[in-house]
Order: C-alpha cells, then structure tokens, then sequence
C-alpha cells in the first residue's frame, strides 16, 4: 500500500512538472510573441521618431533661413528707406559739390556701413587717370589722402571702368578683379567692400566704396543691390547738376546779349527819336519859310490874274493861272508836312468827342461827287443804320476819309467803283473800309504804302500827281486816336484801306 502511494506520489509530481513546464513554455511563447510585436511597435516607433527628427531638423533649418531670409529682408527696407531719403536729398539740390555732401555718416551707417569713400575722374597732366575726393565717411584726412594716392598708384581705375558694373569682395575674390579688390581692402583699410562706378550721360564720373572694417560685419547681395542704385541716383543727380549748369550758364549769356542789345536798341531809339525830332524841327522850320515867300507869290498872281496892273495876254493868263494852281499845290504840301510833322512831335491836341461817322461819311462823299461825276465813278456807302458814335476828333477824321476816297478817285479808272462801309468790332472799335475796283497796289510796295514821300512807281500811276504824303498823314492821325490802318490790296484787282476808331463811352 506504502509503494503504491509513492509511485502516484512520483507519477503526480512528473505530471505536475510537465504541465509547470508545459505551462512555463506556453507562456514564454507568448511572451516571445509579445516581445516580437513590442520589437515591431518599437520599430516603428523609432521610424517614426527618425521621420520627426528629420522633420524637427528640416523645420529649425527653414526656421534658419527664413530668419536669415527676414533679417535680410529687414536690412533690404531698412537700406531702401534710408536710400529714399538719400535720393530725396540728393535730389533737393543742383550743386554738383552738394550732392556728396547730402550723403552724410548717419545714412551710411543706417545703410549698414562703417566707411564709405566716393571719387570722381580726371585727367592727370601727363594723360593717366585720376581721382578727386567728393565724399568721405568714417575716415581721418589722412587716411583719405593715403586711400586716393594708393588707388591711383596701384592703376586699378582701368580695371574698374573696364567692367563698368558693381562688384565686391564676395563677387571679385577671383579672377581678373582679385588684384583691385585687395588693392581697395589694403588702400580703404576694409575687410569688405562694394564698389560701383558712377555714370552719367557723357560716360564714367567717378567712383563710390562702402564697406566694413570688421570681420563680423558680413554683406549680402542686397547691400550690392542698394550701393547700385545710389551710384545710379548719384549719376543722374549729376547730369541733371551739369543740364541745369550748362542752362543757367545759357540763361546768363542770354540775358548779357539781351542786355547788350537791349542798350544797343535804347542807344538806337534815342538816336532815332533825336534824328526824328530834328527831322520834324527842321521840316517844321523849313514849311514856315516857304510859306511867306510861297503867300508872296500867290498873292502877286492873283493881284495879276484880276488885271489890276494892266491888261493881260491870254498867254500870260494862262501861265499866272498854272503859278496859281502849283502854288496851291505847293501849299497843300507844306500844310501836310506840317501836320505830319506836329503830329508826330504830339503838338496836335486832338479835341476828341463823340461824333457819327455816318454824318461823316456823308459829307465828305458829298464834297467830292463832283470829281466822281467827272470820271463816272459811282460811290455807295454801306453803314449800320445804327452805328454807335466815335471819340474822334472831327476835323482830323474828316482828312482821313478826304484822303482815302480821293486816293480811291485818283487811282481808279473811268467807270469804277467805291464802296465805303462800317462796323462795330468786340473790341469797342468801329472798323471802316473804303474799297475801290482800281488798279491796285503791287504786293512788293504793300508794305511801303504808309511811308512818307513813298508813292507807288507803276506804269498806270506815273502820270498820276502826288506827293506821297497823304497816307502817312492818315496813318499818323489813325494812331493819334489809338487806332489802326492797313490795306489789302492785289495789282489790277481794287483796293481796300481799312483803319479803326475807339467807341465813345
């Protein structure tokens, strides 16, 4: 009974161990399945993790460069604002020497410079290339000096006009440009620089440097961008300068001209008025001299012609009756020039006053129908029916229409035609026309009509008497009454002798 307890004893205890055992690789089967799917779970965590690092390290790097990007950009607006109001300054003057003292150290630093150097060109005497300072900024004089004297020396200029374009240490660190950008960094005493030519219209001026002494300040493309475009401001700012400078040197060598001439005109005048009014003392002199003999005569004819000192021959008669009439003739010339003499000279007062130009008109076409009748001209008057009255001095104006209708007479053929006619103009004047279907007036002699003692020399008017003074009386009494005359006239084809009147108030 005792050994079979055992072996159920034994035989329980291995079938307990198979199944502990059985149990124990079950489970570490299941956890070797857990561990498996942790492992995959681990695995894809770390995947995950790396993509995140990937992207962290993306997102820092594009956070980098946008804020590099933005810090660029800032500085870009900021140079930009500070450019504006450089060219707001640069533009506020003409001066050529001014406009580099516009550029003044504070904008160049807001620029984000520390130093800054501009030059102009000019030809040494032996023909080399010089420079000229016009702007300095954050250097001693003697630095300047030594900057200037060192960039002619080392002949760099050549290179620089050359390329004629912008360039810097970042853009020259090579090639054929190396050499000048050491040369500026040593000479301007620059760790970094950007250089642009300046230019106008007539080529190369000058030269501008702005740069940094220090290593830590770094430049950008921006910075070359903006230093560019201040050398272009600069260059237009400059031929503008030289167009002002070349227009006001013009403006002054005008107004010296026009003052030469001026005083060469005034001199002129003077000797005109002086010659014209001893012109008028001497024909004015002259006139009252003829006239006492010229009266003698006259009356010593008429005393003749009545036969008072005896019978006169018919031959005799004859002639006494032509000193008549020439003496006539002669005195109505002297009266003329003496008109025109008193006129010019403003010793006529004309007694100006309201007066119809209709009643006018019509007095002195009746006057002179007799002379139309004998050369079977017809005259007809065309005025307004009313036609406002001008301040005319009566008798004056009454010689002007005498002289322009007999004219029309005298210089018209038999069986012609004269029309007289008026009318009021916007400019309170009363125009008149007197216009006749004469022989006219050659266009060459137009211009010449008004002239005293000028008479037209055609084969139609050679044998016609006059003394040339008629129509510069006209001319002289129309502008007395601040008036004007002219005439439209063609050979063969008629005259017409317009002239003006002021309205009465």
């Amino acid at each position: 009974m005792m050994n079979i307890n055992t072996d159920f004893i034994f035989n329980l205890l291995g079938l307990s161990a198979f199944i502990a055992a059985f149990s124990l690789g079950f489970v570490l089967m299941l956890k070797m399945e857990e561990i498996k799917r942790l492992k995959l779970v681990l695995d894809k965590l770390k995947k995950s993790f790396d993509e995140l690092d990937d992207q962290a390290k993306l997102i820092v790097k594009t956070d980098l460069e946008l804020n590099k990007t933005q810090e660029e950009l800032d500085k870009k607006i900021s140079g930009l604002y500070t450019l504006q109001r450089l060219s707001r300054a640069i533009s506020t003057t003409l001066d050529e020497n001014q406009l580099f003292e516009r550029i003044e150290e504070s904008l160049i630093i807001e620029l984000g410079f520390e130093k800054a150097l501009a030059f102009s060109f000019e030809k040494t005497e032996n023909g080399a290339l010089g420079l000229v300072t016009k702007m300095q900024a954050g250097y001693s004089a003697e630095e300047v000096e030594k900057a200037r004297t060192s960039l002619e020396k080392e002949d760099i200029l050549s290179a620089i006009l050359k390329k004629n374009a912008p360039f810097s240490s970042l853009t020259a660190a090579s090639g054929k440009l190396k050499h000048a950008m050491e040369t500026i960094k040593s000479a301007c005493l620059l760790n970094s620089f950007i250089s642009s030519p300046v230019s106008s219209k007539d080529g190369p001026y000058g030269l501008i440097i702005m740069g940094n002494e220090s290593a830590l300040s770094v430049l950008t493309e921006g910075d070359e961008e903006i230093v560019s475009i201040l050398a272009t401001q600069l260059g237009q700012s400059i031929e503008n300068a030289k167009l002002f400078e070349q227009t006001f040197r013009s403006h002054q060598e005008l107004e010296r001209r026009v003052t030469e001439r001026t005083k060469e005109l005034t001199a002129a005048l003077e000797e005109i008025k002086q010659t014209s009014k001893r012109k008028s003392e001497f024909v004015s002199a002259v006139s009252h001299e003829l006239r006492t003999p010229l009266t003698s005569i006259k009356g010593y004819a008429s005393i003749l012609a009545t036969g008072k000192l005896g019978e006169i021959p018919p031959a005799v008669k004859e002639r006494i009756e032509k000193i008549h009439l020439h003496s006539n003739e002669l005195t109505n010339l002297i009266n003329n020039m003496l008109d025109i003499s008193r006129i010019e000279s403003g010793r006529v007062e004309m007694k100006l006053l309201p007066q119809s130009l209709t009643e006018i008109t019509a007095k002195i076409v009746d006057l002179l129908t007799p002379q139309m009748k004998e050369k079977q001209i017809q005259c007809t008057t065309r005025l307004p029916k009313v036609l406002k009255t001008a301040l005319i001095d009566t008798t004056q104006i009454e010689r002007v229409f005498i002289n322009l209708i007999s004219n029309a007479i005298k210089y018209s053929p038999e069986g012609a035609k004269i029309t007289v006619s008026a009318e009021e103009t916007a400019d309170n004047f009363i125009r008149v026309d007197v216009a006749d279907t004469g022989y006219g007036i050659p266009q060459a002699d137009l211009g010449k009509i008004f002239q005293e003692f000028y008479r037209v020399d055609t084969a139609i008017t050679k044998g016609i008497k006059g003394t040339g003074l008629g129509l510069s009386l006209v001319k002289y009494i129309i502008e007395a009454h601040k008036g004007t005359i002219w005439v439209n006239s063609k050979e063969n084809s008629g005259s017409t002798f317009s002239f003006t009147l002021p309205i009465a108030a």
